[in-house]
């Protein structure tokens, strides 16, 4: 997400590298710039107006911190205002209600409602300790009532088993019910989306608010969706009274305009953000590291948290300890490697989370990208086990054999275990000491190596 608004961003700051001063022409010309890499982004022309300005109030008419330059200034400046226009008003989930809590989730058609519910459910159970009812009220999408029940057997998470005969009210009310009569602490219900918003839907969605009496209401929006996400925005937080804003696909390519401008429009907090399509990737909205993204500083400390969390680390001890031996990284090492890559939502999701000029170097590396670990994975997956553990062995007829149980070239074989290669002289250097420089060597060097 931000990619383009970043990008845009940067190229503002860099303009400013070299000035001695920040003077009222270059003000001037430095917010035209923001402002068109902002309306670039699909943030809302109010919300432009009002952030321009605030940056503008900021800038001119007061004494500026002397220790910095004109771009690390501006960059403050920016920073506090993102901050200050996506942050205000986030607040952790209200939970404090008579149980059951309800929580509802309303929404277009394709926003992610479903996966969000189940999302969030996940994250009750796990973070705060609460039993979790799920619901879905979409009576014309059959297949959304199915797609729910099948993330609730996989998280474990307790499901209404909708009737889609009945009508959309009469399955919330009944929901609430059983949630009241087998105790759960909290019921969340998913609602049916459209493709644009009508009447019809809107009295629905205030019947099923006025029946379940949801203590939080959270408005769903693809934070792909440009203008459309703030018509949409506007329009439901006319009809019901909502409490938040969940931002969806936040891993996509998006110009990420949505995130800017949908908490002014709605005037809610947002409170969290999917960064990704499996279960586990919802993560807590925080304005200062979203607002360190935009500007190309990365999200360390996210990183961080989202590697304490997934890594195995009693994998990474014995493997650490296999190494001090002086035993030889294998492939079946290697595997493990990339699964726990995998496990961290990909080298996508990680890059994500690395500084602009960082992650730059990463992606530019030819096996830096999310399908060419699937492809090591089922290309070592292919192997037997005496192969993985001995790949001195792999010859050319072996190679073709991997190579078509993994469906692949016999090149890609190749590759691989050329990179293994790689990983196993850099794995031997970091066991004897004086890993660390090599490693940063390799990154300097714009190599990303594998796992």
């Amino acid at each position: 997400m931000f990619d383009k608004l970043t990008e845009r961003l940067q190229g503002v700051i860099e303009s400013l590298r070299g000035r001695g001063r920040l003077t009222d022409e270059n003000i001037a010309d430095t917010l035209r710039q923001v402002r068109m890499a902002l309306l670039e982004a699909d943030v809302a022309l109010p919300v432009v107006k009002t952030f321009i300005d605030a940056v503008r109030a900021k800038v001119v008419g007061q004494e500026l911190d002397k220790s910095l330059t004109p771009g690390q200034t501006l960059v403050r400046i920016i920073n506090d205002e993102l901050v200050a226009l996506m942050g205000e008003g986030v607040r952790p989930l209200n939970l404090r209600a008579q149980p059951p809590v309800v929580i509802l989730l309303a929404g277009l058609q394709g926003a992610g409602k479903t996966t969000s519910a189940a999302k969030l459910a996940k994250w009750l159970k796990e973070n705060e300790r609460k039993k979790v009812l799920l619901a879905s009220t979409d009576v014309y999408r059959p297949a959304a009532i199915l797609q729910l029940e099948r993330l609730a057997a996989q998280l474990d998470i307790g499901f209404f088993a909708s009737d889609p005969s009945k009508s959309a009210v009469v399955l919330a009310r009944e929901a609430l019910a059983e949630a009241r009569r087998s105790l759960f602490d909290v019921l969340i219900v998913d609602t049916a989306g459209r493709l644009h918003v009508d009447d019809e839907m809107m009295v629905e969605i205030r019947e099923i608010s006025s029946v379940v009496a949801p203590t939080e209401t959270l408005f769903v929006v693809d934070s792909m969706a440009g203008q459309d996400a703030v018509n949409a925005a506007r329009a439901f937080g006319q009809a019901l009274s909502l409490t938040g804003v969940v931002l969806t696909k936040t891993d996509g390519d998006a110009r990420g305009g949505a995130a800017l401008s949908v908490r002014q429009i709605t005037g809610q907090p947002i409170l969290f953000m999917g960064t990704g399509e499996k279960t586990e990737a919802l993560e807590v909205f925080q304005a200062e590291r979203v607002a360190s993204r935009i500007l190309g500083m990365g999200d360390v400390l996210a990183l961080v948290e989202n590697v304490t969390r997934n890594v195995d680390r009693e994998q990474a001890e014995k493997l650490a300890r296999k190494l001090k031996k002086g035993k030889d990284f294998d492939l079946e090492d290697l595997h493990d490697q990339l699964q726990q890559v995998e496990k961290m939502g990909g080298l996508s999701a990680l890059m994500d989370k690395l500084p602009a000029q960082l992650a730059g170097r990463a992606a530019a590396a030819p096996q830096a990208n999310d399908k060419e670990i699937k492809r090591q994975i089922a290309v070592i997956r292919s192997m037997t086990p005496g192969e993985r553990r001995y790949p001195k062995n792999i010859d050319a007829s072996r190679k073709r054999r991997i190579a078509a149980g993994s469906g692949v070239h016999v090149s890609e074989v190749n590759r691989l275990l050329k990179n293994y290669l790689q990983m196993q002289k850099m794995m031997k250097t970091m066991s004897k000491g004086g890993g660390l420089r090599r490693l940063m060597g390799a990154f300097g060097g714009g190599r990303f190596p594998p796992g």
